[in-house]
């Protein structure tokens, strides 16, 4: 446990001693205040049903934050490692292969957490200019984040998969982002499948995240969708795993 949590600081360290991580930061605290924004004049313009965290998953800048940041934070995870020399040195240590990987997960993870912080300063300013408690529900605040870290989970397992392929990290964040735009693509198609056959729409509605979203962010935890989060995630760490141990296959 000494060596995992060492590595995972490892790890934070690298990213907050970049300017890489200031700048992610700074871009998601930026968005963040473009939809408080936005937020702010739909209430002005009339009342909203729901939440206040609804809105915010409702407008363009959620999505602008949460589909290229996992592609950007562990787009340096092995690449990086690879291509300045150390990835043999940090492997030829006495660890293990997983836990190298759970370590870069979870280093992943932290930071992603972190960055999303600032949405908690965006609804507590807007609990103080509406007077409204009404749209900071707890209940369907907490599941909103929850949300976001589930999904977030699995994409970051998907940027670490992408990263230990190649030793170019331009190249692991584009594949990143390829295979998290591709699985939110999949989301639009549940709104298309109205034609297709039953089976197919319930594939469809199983694998989107958009509607797992929209269930979070009303409150409801359904564990269909936990599931699905939680067993990608797994799969993705397990082939990143597979992925550093074929260094013992050459």
């Amino acid at each position: 446990m000494a060596v995992f949590l060492a590595l995972v600081r490892r790890e934070l360290g690298v990213a907050f001693n970049s300017l890489t991580g200031y700048v992610v930061v700074s871009v998601v605290l930026l968005l963040c205040g473009f939809s408080l924004v936005d937020i702010v004049t739909k209430l002005n313009g009339g009342r909203e049903a729901g939440p206040v965290v609804g809105l915010f998953y409702r407008s363009a800048y959620f999505w602008l934050i949460l589909l290229p940041l996992p592609s950007v934070i562990t787009m340096r995870s092995f690449a990086a490692e690879r291509s300045s020399g150390t990835y043999e040195s940090l492997m030829t240590t006495p660890v293990g292969d997983w836990q190298v990987v759970l370590a870069k997960y979870a280093g992943a993870m932290v930071f992603y957490a972190l960055t999303w912080l600032p949405l908690l300063a965006v609804l507590a300013a807007l609990r103080q200019i509406t007077h409204e408690e009404a749209f900071l529900e707890v209940r369907a605040t907490c599941c909103a984040f929850l949300g976001i870290g589930l999904i977030g989970s699995l994409f970051i397992s998907m940027g670490c998969f992408a990263s230990a392929l190649t030793r170019s990290q331009m190249v692991a964040s584009m594949l990143a982002f390829l295979f998290t735009m591709g699985l939110w693509l999949v989301g639009l198609g549940p709104a298309l499948a109205d034609n297709a056959d039953a089976g197919t729409g319930r594939f469809l509605s199983h694998v989107s995240v958009l509607r797992h979203m929209d269930d979070f962010a009303a409150g409801i935890i359904d564990s269909r969708h936990v599931v699905f989060h939680l067993t990608g995630t797994l799969l993705f760490l397990f082939l990143t795993a597979r992925v550093v141990e074929s260094r013992k296959w050459k």
